[in-house]
């Protein structure tokens, strides 16, 4: 089987991108793109089914978050940008890996349980999610994941799943490897806990002003008087300002906060901070949303040539089990 470096990597449609988002996954991808032979970004809007039931709403977040991707930096000229509802293999793979799933192996996913404690419809969807995970990643014979931490385990499966194939079939499909990076940013919502859409704790990524300053001058701070010593280490503020500096510029951000930088003055810095960072994204995600037809043009681009990678994959598939 001959293998070549490709990398894959998948966002749902849930809601608006935050800096969460940006650090911990986007901006490490970018990373990737143009090292790798081939790159696959994807937006898992059939993934979003099991929590977006809403038609008008999931079409929108689609829309935003392939602008939210082009703005940020991805070039789909060297990354294949698509949503995954676009390619057909996707189902179609899942409905053969679950004919070799063993229920065990599902049950045991981390995921649902703590999506139904979360208040989410316990469907069977949301029980195979993993399912539906391995097909996307195996149909691109894809070597590395980038995965967090937490994302480990679906990974885990979807090995599983591609060796018990494999052993009922005979070597078809590649078995991935997980790329945990130890320097991924955890980032802090505004409460302490980790930036997350479901804690309602996020600082958008393209907000308009109000709500982003909302956002910031929201951030949990401690008791501490206005000009006693703060420690950058346990403070909220400190952690999401870091991750826009270079080492020198940290340094000289936690020697003011040592010296009794007010709590209020820090958010303004980070807001100055966030909001030059943020605004030659913001203005070509306008610039973007104007461009008639380019959206279009550009999935159906990265549609085409998934489909060609993932048709092969399928070809091997269904020789293997009798299909063709």
């Amino acid at each position: 089987m001959v293998i070549v470096m490709r990398v894959l990597s998948g966002i749902q449609p849930s809601g608006a991108l935050h800096l969460g988002n940006y650090f911990g996954s986007m901006k490490p991808n970018l990373e990737y793109v143009g090292k790798a032979e081939s790159s696959f970004y994807f937006v898992a809007d059939l993934h979003a089914l099991t929590t977006i039931q809403d038609p008008k709403e999931l079409r929108q977040l689609r829309k935003d978050i392939v602008l939210d991707y082009l703005a940020c930096g991805f070039d789909p000229d060297k990354a294949t940008l698509y949503y995954q509802s676009d390619i057909p293999y996707h189902t179609e793979l899942a409905w053969i890996l679950s004919t070799v799933s063993p229920m065990g192996l599902l049950e045991r996913a981390v995921s649902f349980k703590e999506k139904v404690e979360k208040g989410i419809s316990p469907s069977v969807g949301l029980f195979t999610y993993p399912v539906l995970m391995a097909a996307d990643i195996l149909l691109y014979d894809i070597n590395l994941v980038p995965v967090g931490r937490d994302q480990k385990q679906h990974l885990e499966i979807t090995r599983d799943l591609a060796i018990k194939f494999n052993n009922t079939y005979g070597e078809t499909l590649v078995v991935p490897e997980p790329l945990v990076r130890d320097d991924t940013a955890i980032v802090p919502g505004t409460d302490g806990q980790k930036m997350s859409k479901s804690y309602g704790n996020t600082i958008p990524l393209f907000g308009s002003d109000a709500v982003i300053k909302k956002a910031i001058m929201s951030i949990v701070t401690d008791s501490k008087g206005i000009n006693d010593p703060k420690d950058p280490a346990t403070c909220v503020i400190f952690q999401i300002h870091k991750l826009f500096l270079t080492d020198t510029e940290r340094k000289a951000l936690a020697a003011e906060y040592k010296e009794g930088l007010p709590y209020g003055e820090a958010k303004k810095k980070l807001l100055q901070t966030y909001m030059d960072f943020s605004a030659p994204m913001r203005t070509k995600r306008q610039e973007l949303e104007k461009k008639a037809g380019y959206l279009e043009e550009t999935l159906a681009s990265g549609a085409k040539k998934a489909c060609l990678v993932a048709g092969k994959t399928m070809e091997k598939v269904r020789k293997a089990t009798g299909l063709q």
